[in-house]
């Protein structure tokens, strides 16, 4: 069990990170980058960059290491691994990072055989499916023969089985009949890495329903290794009723949720993960309060507020808590994509008094760490860019 600070709410989550392969709601690939031709190093760096930044998150990065051609005379190499995370398909990735090559002056010869290149990325595995297309093969069908290829791999330190051949990458290594010498001569920081949100221990996502506070907190767990919190809704036998009798069910459906969120937040942020770098929650306890004060009579809210005053004094606070601004017209087209049958009756105005009470106590917090980012027209799922930006939103804040 962990202490909570009594003057700054904080809880001490400090770990070694430790990046494996596991159920997931993103895609983790493995990719490898070679280029023998230019500043190898500047090229190698820039094509991560346009990677994390336009294609999907770039989580770890391998030592960069040196190596002859292979299968062809010509100047050495220099090689990396990279994972990244992402929900599209594998022939999306691939179509990707050939344009990124392209980008970056490849101009791909027809001519067979190996040539010298300024930049070469394969995707050498996409979880541990096997892919078999006119144009991709997944795993690289000579991955196990290459040394440039498994020496990096074993940087990433991910516990992966090769599908077909049934081996680990540590035993792949040892087995293979490439005696080429490798040798690494410099590292490169992960753009994931550069971020050190490790550096708080809690931070709470927040937003109207809809939002996508629970997406973004899962990604944010999935990429910088945190200690994700979900909010159990679901399991709240009082919120399909409340859609359709407010009235009735109200109080005892914010009791039930503060119960409920009091009983989560205090036992997540009290265990201590010793993989996890620090804990993500798509919710704070003070939402209890904006929800109440909408939906309850003034006498039950004065009730339920002396309730509230005695749970929040002992409740940690986050580091970081921000808040996910989304227009109405927005949130009611989401609502209606996630398709909840409890949730497709709910009226605008009553996501705009939510929001509302979100903005009116943010401005009461004077104490407390806020980022407010308006995500209306930003598409964090599909769009990479998008989600970059967030980041560097929420990095941004944490340098201040």
């Amino acid at each position: 069990m962990l202490h909570v600070h009594k003057k700054t709410g904080k809880v001490n989550y400090k770990s070694k990170i430790v990046c494996y392969f596991a159920n997931m709601s993103q895609h983790q690939v493995i990719l490898s980058l070679g280029s023998n031709q230019g500043n190898r190093l500047e090229t190698i760096q820039s094509c991560i960059d346009l990677i994390h930044n336009e294609v999907a998150t770039v989580v770890k990065v391998s030592k960069v290491y040196e190596t002859p051609a292979w299968g062809f005379e010509s100047e050495p190499f220099y090689n990396v691994a990279i994972l990244i995370h992402t929900t599209k398909s594998a022939q999306k990735i691939l179509n990707q990072v050939l344009k990124v090559e392209k980008k970056l002056g490849r101009i791909r010869s027809k001519d067979s055989g190996y040539q010298a290149r300024i930049i070469d990325v394969d995707i050498i595995a996409f979880d541990e499916e096997i892919i078999s297309t006119e144009n991709l093969q997944v795993p690289h069908p000579l991955m196990q023969n290459r040394k440039f290829v498994l020496q990096p791999m074993l940087d990433l330190g991910l516990n992966w089985e090769h599908p077909k051949l049934k081996k680990s990458v540590t035993q792949l290594f040892a087995q293979t009949e490439d005696v080429s010498e490798i040798k690494a001569v410099h590292s490169i920081i992960s753009p994931i890495e550069k971020l050190q949100l490790q550096q708080f221990n809690y931070i709470a996502i927040e937003g109207n329903i809809g939002a996508g506070k629970t997406t973004l907190s899962t990604k944010l767990s999935e990429d910088c290794n945190a200690k994700l919190v979900l909010e159990r809704f679901a399991d709240n036998p009082f919120l399909p009723k409340f859609y359709k009798d407010q009235s009735r069910y109200a109080f005892p459906l914010e009791m039930s949720f503060l119960a409920d969120r009091y009983q989560q937040l205090s036992d997540d942020l009290a265990q201590f993960d010793l993989f996890k770098d620090f804990v993500v929650a798509d919710y704070h306890i003070f939402k209890s309060l904006i929800f109440a004060k909408v939906t309850l009579q003034e006498d039950e809210f004065r009730l339920y507020k002396t309730m509230f005053d005695i749970i929040h004094k002992e409740m940690p606070k986050p580091d970081l808590y921000v808040y996910l601004y989304q227009n109405t017209e927005r949130l009611l087209e989401n609502i209606k994509k996630r398709g909840r049958s409890y949730e497709q009756e709910i009226p605008a105005d009553y996501l705009e008094k939510i929001n509302q009470g979100y903005l009116d106590y943010i401005k009461t917090q004077t104490d407390l760490n806020v980022l407010i980012i308006d995500v209306s027209d930003l598409d964090f799922v599909k769009k990479q860019e998008d989600y970059v930006f967030l980041l560097n939103e929420i990095n941004a804040k944490i340098k201040k």
